[in-house]
């Protein structure tokens, strides 16, 4: 099984993240009501970042499907460097926002503790069991220091909420996490909960926590959509030609330069050089996300399951010889393959399938803590 996946999570699921509480009304995260009994629009959900995950877990489906078609095909290679170099910096940035107003308190702790410790202990022990089956690996250690596949994020996810207070209390938080990400690039750190690839993303999680309701309203204009159109017919005549050219390794930021056959002077200045390009795609990607609630809306909440569960998917493909005929090397393979993945990791985002899967993704733990005391917030 890959380890070099930069999937979307969780994490930015406004579902399971506390809304900021500077939030205007229209971008709180419950459901809204039909009724006119609504108690008011503080417990509707924003439909754009809803939209924007639903699309971005798509895109995450896309290219683990395309993976095992890039050999022999450059337009598939170019397709799949051009969504790495944006759908997980755009998850990233939107797990960022709906972390602003993270305070480790105790109960901030506990969902801690149940949406993203909880969950990567399962599905990383679970992971690791399927792929002993499906790599035919059967003396693979499970190892929770070492993630997985794509359990990677929910580590990286649970460390970057951690060290929220800190950059929400720094005055140039931006320049230091980039600063961070430089310095991780130059030489290896090492596999330990996927560090490298934490702290190379790190600077899209900390611009997600410094961004405000009107950054979004200024990317989602008209003239932006336009020109939205040229920069990304651009950057795939870019990824055509880079693909020959360039490791597209860099995209996933699981390696330093030295690792990747590159001289350690330039991980610091491909780090930045990828930022401002993902960040523009970005932009890009993002004032193309309907505004409006569309039939795939709802699914936005439940881009936790898609994303955890499609892996078993995507994996066993390659081992059920999907990829074998000659015909899905093709062009009308590729497309077919585009198409099983959405339709796959759409239907892991419905609700009857978060029914059956919500006891190890989104588990009760109440047993686990102890009754907060009423009175403490008020004492604090």
């Amino acid at each position: 099984m890959s380890q070099r996946d930069t999937s979307i999570v969780t994490a930015g699921d406004t579902s399971t993240i506390a809304p900021p509480r500077e939030r205007p009304p229209s971008e709180s995260s419950a459901t809204p009501s039909p009724t006119r009994a609504d108690p008011g629009p503080a417990k509707r959900r924003d439909a754009f970042f809803d939209n924007a995950k639903y699309l971005t877990i798509v895109l995450v489906a896309a290219g683990h499907a395309w993976e095992p078609l890039r050999d022999g095909s450059r337009a598939a290679s170019a397709l799949y460097m051009f969504v790495y170099a944006f759908h997980m910096p755009a998850f990233i940035i939107i797990s960022g926002y709906f972390s602003r107003s993270w305070d480790a308190g105790p109960a901030r702790i506990r969902r801690l503790v149940t949406q993203l410790v909880v969950p990567y202990v399962v599905f990383e022990t679970a992971y690791t069991l399927y792929t002993r089956w499906t790599d035919s690996a059967p003396d693979r250690p499970i190892s929770l220091l070492d993630p997985l596949y794509l359990t990677w994020f929910l580590a990286a996810l649970f460390i970057w909420r951690l060290t929220t207070p800190l950059w929400r209390t720094i005055r140039w938080p931006l320049p230091v996490a980039l600063t961070i990400a430089a310095l991780a690039t130059v030489a290896p750190i090492g596999d330990d909960l996927a560090l490298q690839r934490t702290l190379q993303f790190l600077p899209y999680f900390v611009l997600g926590l410094c961004l405000k309701p009107e950054h979004f309203r200024l990317v989602r204009r008209r003239r932006v959509r336009l020109l939205a159109v040229p920069v990304f017919a651009g950057a795939l005549g870019v990824a055509y030609w880079a693909v020959p050219r360039m490791a597209g390794a860099w995209f996933f930021h699981d390696d330093s330069a030295v690792e990747l056959g590159a001289p350690a002077w330039a991980g610091p200045v491909m780090t930045l050089a990828l930022f401002g390009c993902s960040l523009l795609l970005v932009v890009c990607f993002l004032s193309w996300v309907p505004g409006r609630r569309t039939w795939f809306t709802a699914l936005g909440a439940g881009t936790l399951y898609g994303y955890l569960l499609h892996g078993f998917v995507a994996q066993g493909a390659k081992f059920w010889g999907w990829y074998g005929p000659a015909w899905v090397h093709g062009p009308l393979g590729e497309i077919t393959v585009t198409v099983v993945a959405a339709t796959v990791v759409t239907v892991l985002c419905t609700p009857p399938v978060r029914r059956v899967f919500r006891f190890v993704v989104e588990p009760r733990t109440d047993w686990a803590f102890r009754r907060t005391d009423a009175a403490e917030p008020a004492r604090g």
